[in-house]
């Protein structure tokens, strides 16, 4: 039992996926964590989705991950974001029960053929002449490997910072790794320091929610395309705002936060930044969103959403009783902030493999990214490029006009960041082309060829073709006049005169797909309707992008030897030249986006490849 093909280190999201790919790829398979308490544990919001991120879980579902299955087994609430704009950025958002959620994947992870699940701390990376070959664990016993994934999530030297109380710990009070860093340092693995935080949890019967604002779910579809609409018991969420009480607390306290006295030195997310930071940064602003969130269908426990801090315990109290319903609040447990260890993406080539170590991949926050679905998608892709080098296969590598997963991991390793990086639907150049309603019809034949989508998903993906082409084959046929009427009466604008086809009525931003079905003459399948009908809202937009893409594919295709010599270009600017020998991009599509990287440069950097080939 001390010999596996993969391993994976750590249990956390991108752990979780990384594992079962692996092991669904017929890899034995070792998941080794510090304990099963944090296996899929969500030790910040209880939710899965939101803006982009939900483009995110669809895609790692169509692949044959298993992230949106479970999620939609935890459900407590779900609605779809951004719904007043068009459907490109439409993103699906889940209220989880953690616990269930936690259990689910769990249960999963112990009954996967070729996965073994063991309690136990990694402490060295093995590497002989440059490649990995296995683990130690801090008993010291040696697993041997032919790949290894990092999923280490929050847990390298984290430290857990309340006030002027620091404690190594991890989230959740699970415990810190302390020996891995050091190991992956000795490989030559670039490491940094960042931090992340989270609001503090208080009780369900001790907040006043007739002084707040209700917030209900929606009719929305689930995460997995596999998943039956199944009715689940809802859980409402409550807005309430902070206001000038709640900031004159954070101000006259900030001499006594981590943040601002120095005792925090890691670089913090900007895009989910802790309350006292919003204050300070948005000075005019009079008041601040605060979502009182469910952890579960049986907890007491309350998310406070938009509150994180890591103000000293006193002053938390202090300051979440100026906020509307919570004057009388009881505290579960304080908001924190945790300082971590993860490496520079820069290291790792589109595969996510080191490029100091071969065979060594890495997933998740580790690669300094935040958030579960973005560690998921990662560890989806980890695993599958893990298990597809052992056997001589290519990596796969989505494209930027395929998927948010190769936007989000396209970002990290050519473009690097310097904080927690946080997928958003404005970081996708082709987000038209990325929509969650047609993840499945971009990823599913992928999913199915690599050996990770089933042939009962790959069923549904073709009847759902099959049954848009009985819409595209009428798209020009003329709508009856008389229900075209009736349609614009209910709409409440002046029908056309002339009686419009099908494929333009779709085209009309108020027409929905219910409003189509009539007009069809025959019955079609709902979740293909909805697809057809988006796919010819945006048929002129779909048309002009294409020609962008095939633009970048014809860079992407032009391929850079891994030994290329920048330093011999005398034309290349200095900058371009140290960027370029820093990040060593595979072709000149990754070049032409890594930061510093001028249009100029890659002109430069297309003659001395032709010359080099001559």
């Amino acid at each position: 039992m001390k010999n596996f093909d993969v391993i994976v280190i750590g249990g956390g999201h991108a752990g979780v996926e990384a594992a079962l790919a692996a092991a669904r790829l017929n890899k034995r398979t070792l998941m080794l964590c510090q304990d099963f308490g944090t296996v899929a544990n969500m030790p910040c919001n209880p939710s899965i989705g939101g803006t982009a991120k939900g483009h995110l879980v669809k895609e790692i579902d169509a692949l044959g991950g298993q992230m949106g299955i479970a999620a939609d087994a935890a459900l407590l609430q779900v609605k779809t974001l951004n719904s007043a704009k068009g459907p490109a950025v439409f993103s699906l958002r889940g209220q989880e029960d953690k616990a269930r959620y936690h259990d689910i994947m769990l249960d999963v992870v112990t009954h996967t053929d070729n996965l073994t699940a063991l309690d136990g701390e990694a402490v060295e990376i093995v590497a002989k002449d440059g490649r990995v070959v296995g683990v130690v664990a801090d008993d010291g016993t040696e697993y041997s490997a032919k790949t290894v994934v990092l999923a280490t999530g929050v847990y390298l030297n984290s430290t857990i910072i309340t006030g002027d109380s620091v404690v190594e710990s991890g989230p959740s009070g699970f415990a810190s790794a302390r020996k891995l860093t050091r190991s992956l340092l000795k490989l030559g693995v670039p490491m940094r320091r960042f931090k992340t935080g989270t609001p503090a949890r208080i009780y369900r019967d001790s907040i006043d929610f007739d002084r707040m604002q209700i917030q209900l779910g929606d009719d929305s579809d689930r995460f997995s395309f596999m998943s039956p609409r199944a009715t689940f018991k809802e859980e409402p969420c409550w807005l309430t705002y902070t206001n000038e009480r709640t900031h004159e607390v954070i101000l006259k306290n900030l001499e006594r936060s981590p943040l601002y006295n120095g005792t925090i030195q890691g670089v913090g997310p900007r895009y989910c930044p802790s309350i006292e930071t919003k204050v300070v940064r948005f000075k005019d602003k009079e008041r601040h969103q605060i979502f009182i969130e469910p952890e579960g269908q049986d907890s007491e426990e309350m998310y406070v959403q938009g509150m994180s801090t890591s103000l000293p315990a006193d002053v938390q109290e202090e300051m979440y009783r100026t906020v509307e319903g919570l004057e009388n609040c009881r505290f579960a447990k304080y908001g924190y902030a945790i300082e971590y260890d993860c490496l520079d993406p820069l290291c790792l080539y589109p595969s996510l493999e080191c490029k100091a170590v071969k065979g060594l991949y890495s997933a998740g926050q580790m690669n300094g990214s935040s958030g579960y679905e973005e560690a998921a998608a990662q560890g989806l892709i980890a695993g599958i490029n893990a298990a597809r080098a052992i056997d001589g296969k290519p990596p796969v590598i989505l494209g930027r006009d395929r998927a948010y997963i190769g936007v989000l991991i396209d970002d990290l390793v050519t473009k690097g960041t310097n904080e927690p990086y946080r997928m958003m639907t404005a970081r996708a150049e082709h987000r038209i082309m990325l929509r969650q309603d047609n993840a499945d019809m971009r990823l599913t034949e992928l999913g199915y060829d690599i050996g990770l989508a089933t042939a009962d998903r790959y069923g549904r993906l073709r009847f759902k073709k099959a049954e848009m082409e009985k819409i595209f084959a009428v798209k020009d046929k003329p709508a009856d006049k008389d229900a075209v009427r009736g349609l614009f009466e209910g709409l409440g604008e002046p029908a056309p005169q002339k009686s419009p086809t099908i494929g333009e009525l779709c085209r009309r931003p108020s027409v929905t797909a219910r409003d189509i079905a009539p007009l069809l003459g025959f019955k079609i399948d709902d979740e293909a309707l909805k697809a057809a009908v988006i796919e010819l809202k945006y048929e002129g937009y779909l048309k002009k992008e294409m020609s962008a893409v095939n633009e970048q594919k014809r860079l992407e295709g032009k391929l850079i030897p891994e030994d290329f010599d920048y330093g011999a270009i005398k034309a290349l600017r200095i900058e371009a030249m140290q960027k370029l020998s820093e990040i060593r991009p595979l072709n000149l599509g990754q070049a032409s986006r890594i930061s510093g990287v001028s249009p100029a440069d890659i002109a430069v950097l297309i003659v001395a490849l032709q010359k080099n080939k001559g």
